[in-house]
C-alpha cells in the first residue's frame, strides 16, 4: 500500500472483532515502524508495553470501574492487542547534556515543548498507519489521569516515564464513521494552511 493511501484510509476504530486475533509477527512489524519515528537529538525516549490476553484484561481492570460497560468500552476492549506508549523525559535531558549538545545543566526550562511526548506520539501514529497497511484497525486513546498510577503499578512502568497513550490494534467490527466525524466536519485545507504569515490562506 502506498503511504498516501494509508494516510487517507486511516481512521480511529472504536469497535473491534473479539473473535479475530492479531499475530505476534504483525505486532513486531508495527513496533519496527514505531522505532523509526523521528526524535529530538535521536534521543529515542520511548518504550512500548505490549499487552494481550490476561495482561490486556488487567489493563481494563486497572482503568475502568466495575459495572455495566458503555458502548465505547465494549467496542474497544475487544481489541486483542494494546500497546502502552511511554515517554522517557530523562533520555532527552541526558542526551542534550552530552558534549555535542548545549544544555549540560539538564534543565527542563530549555524545552518549551515536551518533545519526549511529541516524539512518542509520532511513534504511535506510525503504528496506526502500519495497522492500516496490515488491513487492521487502530485506535489511539488516553489513560484517565486518576488511573495512571494504577497502570504504572500493574505493568511495572517507572514513575519517571510518562504514559502518553495507548494504541489498540485489531480487526474492525464495523465500518461506519465515529460520531465525532459525523458531527464535526474536517477542516478544509484553505482554513489551516497559512503561507508566509498567519492568516495568509489560499
Amino acid at each position: 500500500m502506498e503511504l498516501r493511501d494509508a494516510v487517507l484510509r486511516r481512521r480511529m476504530v472504536r469497535r473491534f472483532d473479539a473473535d479475530r486475533d492479531v499475530s505476534e509477527e504483525t505486532v513486531l512489524r508495527l513496533l519496527e515502524l514505531a522505532v523509526r519515528a523521528p526524535s529530538a537529538g535521536f534521543s529515542q525516549g520511548w518504550d512500548f508495553v505490549v499487552l494481550r490476553g490476561e495482561e490486556r484484561d488487567a489493563f481494563w481492570a486497572a482503568t475502568t470501574d466495575d459495572g455495566t460497560p458503555d458502548a465505547w468500552l465494549r467496542g474497544v476492549s475487544a481489541a486483542p492487542v494494546l500497546i502502552i506508549c511511554c515517554s522517557d523525559k530523562g533520555a532527552y535531558l541526558r542526551r542534550y547534556a552530552r558534549a555535542d549538545k548545549p544544555w549540560q545543566d539538564r534543565s527542563e526550562e530549555h524545552w518549551p515543548v515536551p518533545y519526549w511526548d511529541v516524539d512518542t506520539g509520532m511513534a504511535a501514529l506510525l503504528m496506526l498507519l502500519g495497522a492500516v497497511d496490515e488491513e487492521l484497525g487502530g485506535l489511539f486513546f488516553g489513560v484517565p489521569v486518576e488511573r495512571l498510577d494504577a497502570v504504572r503499578e500493574a505493568f511495572g512502568i517507572p514513575a519517571d516515564h510518562g504514559i502518553v497513550g495507548v494504541v489498540a490494534v485489531g480487526h474492525p467490527a464495523e465500518s461506519t464513521p465515529s460520531g465525532s466525524t459525523r458531527s464535526v466536519r474536517r477542516r478544509d485545507f484553505g482554513e489551516v494552511a497559512h503561507f508566509g504569515r498567519f492568516g495568509n490562506v489560499h
